[in-house]
């Protein structure tokens, strides 16, 4: 459900211009689900050695210390999520607002309206309940899985139909233009956009039933694979009724298909697309707002980010902020730009996860693993992970570039933040009047441990009192 959002009815588009044919585009999107597979089966391993939420602030702060988990914090706090979900709700917005605008682009100002609707509605429900968020998360994962479904279904009547000229070798591999080596790192980068998410079950293993045992390796040992299929065969799907050049024009991909292949009923597409955008958006919340909740748990944000509503059960304050931060990024930058922009940084972020599990495996060997991989698995993925990255620095320095100094820009403030312990007695009072104000408005109180489950009675919640919170 996090996996599948806007990525497939975007990134097909960046895919196919930076390979210049439709053969090798097809190809990326295979090796973009091999490549996912080899991360999640070291996160896998990850996971259920180090059973924290947070995924990979949590692995890297426990491998490598504060810093380093807090510029990874800080990267996700202040770009990669928000430009996510960002991203997610300007789609869902272009593709509700489609049919209403048949022939041009949605008004700039009605897209950001909607897409701002859309996300302090989202946010409202996963404040209210975990429940209700988990369970819009089930549904519309079904919808979108039933809608990516019905693509494919019309792909293959197609090319039974004989409409596959696009897909011939001859024509597959007709090269428009000479990918460099450094176009088809970008072509990775926009496809990877798509596999975003992979990783995001890690983010809430302490609310996971068994994850040791079960469900963490089995949901994603399930879910990369059926990924990959669905997502090479919808773009199969998409060259059956357009030629390169008309997916390159389009706008929304999957409305230009439903236009050319279901007639009357075309306007199936934008709905289907927008309800996958719609969980999609729903789940980034749910997942981001756990991390920025285990970011000041560990003391590495203000305490108040902590802090869980007494009746609900639910990360409020960091819900709020995650909220808040997308609102800011949707208002500015080209969304192929930002998808640049956090492909980078997630990468980066990815590969020096991985060498994290390496690293662990030298430092602490006996420790208890339930699931331990193959070390030519991580070291495969850090192969990959290297040419990537060198070759992104290489074709797009800028945005390369300014994705490190977002980066290196939370040094100081890890510095002056977090490890600045002696802070003057005015600056420890402003801290806590700011934390005794978001208590009142918010209703929250410090949790000792995870998220408690919300069907639990009150007492039996392991809560720090509030007292002792303004005293942090």
């Amino acid at each position: 459900g996090n996996i599948i959002g806007s990525g497939i009815f975007i990134s097909p588009k960046g895919v196919l211009e930076h390979t210049g044919s439709v053969g090798l585009a097809l190809i990326i999107w295979v090796l973009g689900g091999g490549v996912a597979a080899l991360g999640s089966l070291c996160y896998a391993e990850l996971g259920v050695t180090i059973p924290k939420s947070g995924g990979d602030y949590s692995y890297v702060t426990e491998i490598f210390g504060g810093l380093a988990g807090f510029l990874l914090l800080w990267s996700a706090v202040l770009i990669m999520y928000p430009t996510s979900l960002a991203v997610i709700a300007l789609t869902f917005s272009n593709y509700v607002l489609q049919p209403v605008f048949p022939n041009c682009i949605p008004p700039y100002n009605a897209s950001r309206i909607l897409s701002m609707v859309c996300l302090l509605l989202l946010t409202w429900v996963n404040s209210s309940s975990v429940r209700w968020a988990t369970r819009i998360q089930d549904i519309f994962t079904a919808g979108k899985l039933l809608a990516l479904t019905l693509i494919i279904i019309v792909g293959f009547i197609q090319i039974f139909k004989g409409n596959y000229e696009e897909l011939t070798p001859s024509n597959a591999f007709n090269f428009w233009m000479t990918p460099s080596v450094g176009h088809l790192a970008l072509a990775f980068l926009q496809g990877s956009f798509a596999f975003s998410g992979w990783n995001f079950l890690n983010y809430v293993t302490e609310e996971l039933v068994d994850p040791r045992r079960q469900n963490l390796p089995r949901a994603i040992f399930i879910s990369i694979p059926l990924v990959t299929f669905v997502y090479t065969f919808t773009n199969i799907a998409y060259f059956t009724a357009m030629s390169p050049q008309e997916l390159l024009s389009s706008n929304a991909v999957a409305v230009t298909f439903g236009e050319k292949l279901l007639g009357y009923f075309s306007w199936v597409m934008p709905v289907s697309v927008a309800l996958s955008t719609f969980g999609g958006i729903n789940g980034y919340l749910f997942t981001s707002s756990r991390l920025c909740f285990s970011g000041a748990r560990e003391g590495h944000l203000p305490s108040l980010l902590a802090m869980i509503h007494v009746k609900h059960c639910t990360p409020i304050p960091a819900l709020l902020v995650c909220c808040l931060a997308t609102l800011i990024i949707m208002l500015v930058g080209d969304t192929y730009t930002l998808i640049n922009y956090v492909s980078f940084i997630n990468y980066l972020c990815y590969g020096v996860t991985i060498i994290g599990l390496i690293v662990l495996r030298w430092k602490k060997p006996k420790i208890f693993r339930p699931i331990k991989v193959n070390l030519l698995i991580p070291i495969t993925y850090l192969a990959f992970w290297a040419f990537l990255l060198i070759f992104s620095l290489y074709s797009e320095p800028v945005v390369c570039g300014v994705g490190l100094i977002i980066i290196l820009t939370g040094v100081p403030v890890f510095f002056l933040g977090v490890y600045w312990r002696n802070k003057p007695k005015c600056v420890n009072r402003l801290i806590e009047s700011m934390t005794c104000w978001g208590q009142k408005l918010c209703f929250v109180v410090y949790p000792q441990g995870g998220v408690a489950e919300e069907e639990e009675a009150p007492s039996a919640r392991s809560l720090r009192p509030a007292s002792e919170t303004a005293a942090r």
